[in-house]
């Protein structure tokens, strides 16, 4: 799998900040704690990333990633009860924006979840 080396570490600090923290904070709780893990593991975290989305080549809105690994891995996190098809597609549209390939849905609800995407297509790479 696409970087898998890098996204197996990714949730072993998942499940450990899970397995530490358990279930009720607020995503920036486990936001703060899982770029403590994730630095601590030996990886390039970036908080708050920054997604400028482009409309025939002109800004038309500014998001925000929770997190950038490695420059590789876009994740998004969740508190929800379970992840809905809308989480995914916000991170599909996320990997489209900042043609990265693998990204990482991260559900700290009251049952921990993830959901690997990889997008790669014809339009990210001539976009």
């Amino acid at each position: 799998m696409l970087h898998s080396d890098v996204t197996d570490g990714i949730l072993k600090a998942f499940y450990k900040v899970y397995n530490s923290l358990g279930y009720g904070f607020l995503e920036k709780v486990y936001e703060n704690a899982l770029v403590i893990e994730l630095v601590n593991s030996g990886f390039q975290v970036r908080q708050q990333y920054p997604i400028q989305v482009l409309y025939e080549k002109q800004p038309v809105g500014e998001y925000f990633a929770d997190l950038l690994v490695n420059d590789l891995i876009v994740l998004e996190l969740k508190t929800a009860e379970c992840t809905r098809d809308e989480h995914v597609a916000q991170l599909t549209n996320y990997l489209k924006a900042t043609r990265k390939e693998v990204g990482l849905l991260l559900n700290f609800g009251s049952k921990p979840e993830f959901k690997r995407i990889v997008f790669t297509n014809s339009f990210q790479k001539s976009a």
